[in-house]
Parts: structure tokens; sequence; C-alpha cells
């Protein structure tokens, strides 16, 4: 054991301790969110130090996905308000994943022309993109928002993916890194096989880009996911909420002498779940492709 320590550098030592405190720091505020959701709503304050609650209870998510009474849930120090979570989760299932399907897939095609293609001012447009990066997204949520109203989108499905299914900057910037990276021999043999410009980009190079396409699903999907202001101003519907919204909405029905947070704390947890578990199974993907375009 003593050998094993000699062998560790200062410089490892510190490395591996800021990476612990890190971990701690980004697991911990969703342990507490989980162990605020089973603890009862008349011991929250009173049991608010220890890392697990006295008096466990499943209660609060109950009555968050309405599987209890109505008198129970005001017993459990709710007001009686519940969230069609199936609903809703339904809702944020569609509304993330056609923003990643169709992000991820023009920005495979943006990506591909800024690597492969020549055109008069190719440079000069991936240069204005690339700046696109510096524009805080608040800046567009009222042009869009004017637009899609203008259309009469509102409240639908349509209207809320529009303005982000094209491409963002650093999607664009990711994937022709990586397609700069694609031995151009490739291209040239599919080629001489008669393959033509679309047929390589769908035959050759997208099965070759998995990886990365990936990578670019799986943070579009979650930060799709976890959007809130934009869902709320164009889909406030019940046919078109998602979950982010919901709680909300959820929230607000709280009296506001006391906010119940156990029960928003139980949905929090619950909305949660589906992205954790898609990170957990797709995990190793994302890192090996991070590792094989070289971001290190």
């Amino acid at each position: 054991m003593t050998r094993i320590l000699t062998k560790v550098s200062p410089g490892r030592l510190a490395a591996w301790t800021v990476l612990v405190i890190a971990l701690f720091l980004t697991v911990f505020p969703f342990y507490w969110m989980v162990r605020t959701a089973l603890t009862p709503a008349a011991d929250l304050y009173t049991d608010s130090t220890g890392l697990v609650p006295d008096h466990p209870t499943m209660v609060n998510f109950l009555r968050v996905l309405g599987l209890t009474s109505r008198e129970r849930a005001v017993a459990a120090g709710g007001s009686g308000a519940q969230v069609d979570f199936l609903r809703y989760l339904l809702n944020s299932v569609v509304y993330s994943g056609l923003i990643a399907v169709l992000q991820t897939l023009f920005c495979a095609m943006a990506g591909y022309a800024f690597a492969r293609l020549r055109f008069p001012g190719r440079d000069v447009v991936f240069a204005v993109l690339i700046a696109a990066l510096m524009v805080p997204p608040i800046f567009t949520v009222l042009p869009n928002f004017v637009l899609v109203k203008d259309l009469g989108w509102l409240n639908t499905f349509v209207g809320m993916v529009a303005p982000s299914v094209l491409m963002t900057p650093f999607a664009v910037f990711f994937l022709r890194q990586f397609f700069l990276s694609i031995p151009r021999e490739v291209e040239e043999a599919a080629i001489l096989d008669g393959v033509g410009p679309w047929g390589i980009f769908w035959r050759v190079v997208l099965p070759m880009t998995r990886g990365p396409l990936l990578t670019i699903g799986l943070t579009t999907t979650v930060w799709a996911w976890k959007d809130y202001l934009w869902p709320l101003l164009s889909g406030r519907d019940e046919e078109t909420r998602v979950l982010t919204v919901a709680l909300g909405i959820f929230q607000q029905q709280s009296p506001n002498t006391q906010p119940d947070w156990t029960g928003l704390m139980a949905g929090s947890a619950l909305s949660v779940l589906p992205v954790l578990i898609l990170l957990v199974l797709l995990g190793r993907r994302l890192v090996e492709s991070l590792n094989f375009t070289g971001m290190k």
C-alpha cells in the first residue's frame, strides 16, 4: 500500500481531489432533492439537518402522480394540486425528441457542407455562424415569439420546436471538425463506385459519424428537456405543456404562505429520471466519441 502511495504524484493527487469535490458538488443537489421528496411536509423544517429523513415516505410522489386522494394529499401538506405526469412526460419526449433529431440532422448537413463543399463566401458564412455563439439566447426569444405568433403556431408543437430545429453554431462547428478528420480517400473511393454527393453523405459519412452525432443528440436532448422559458411562452395549453412548465404551475397552485416544496421536489426528481436513465445507458458511447474526436 505504501509503494502504491509513493507512486502517486502530488499533481495527480490534487487532480483527483478536485475531481471528487466537483463530483460531490454536482451530485449532492440531486441527492438533496430526492431527500426532500422523501420527507413528510410536517417534518420539512424540523428534520432539515440529517442526510436521511427520520420518517421517509412515498406520499409526495403518489400525490404528484395523482395516485392518492385529494384529502390524503392535503393531509400530507400539499394543496391538493396534481400533475398529469404521464401526459406532460409524453409532451416533453415529443418536444425534446423532435428538436434533438432534427437539429442533429441539419447540423450534420451544415457541418459537412462547411467541411467538404466549395462555394463562394463559405469561410465568411462560417465565421458569421461561429460569431453567433456570442449572442445570448435571451435576445432571440422576443423575435421568435412574434414570428411564431404571426404564423399562428402558438400552443402547437410546430411553433415550439421551430426556432430550434435548424442548427446551432456549436453543433455545426463540432461536427465540421470531425468531418475534416475523415480521409478524403474514403469519399473518393465512393465516387469511383458511382455514389453521388448525397449518397456519400448518407451512406458513407453519417455511419462513420455515429459517435459525434450521438454526442450532439444527447446534449441537445438534455438542453431541450430542461428548457423552461420558451415552452412557457409558446406552449401553455394542456395539449403542449411540458414537464418543466407543469411543475412551475404546480408550484403556483401551492399556498402562498407555505410553498409545497416536498411535492415540487418529488415532481422534479421524477422529471429528471428519464434523462438520467438516457445518460446512464448512452454515457459510455458519449465518452468514447469525445475521446475519438480528440476532445479530452
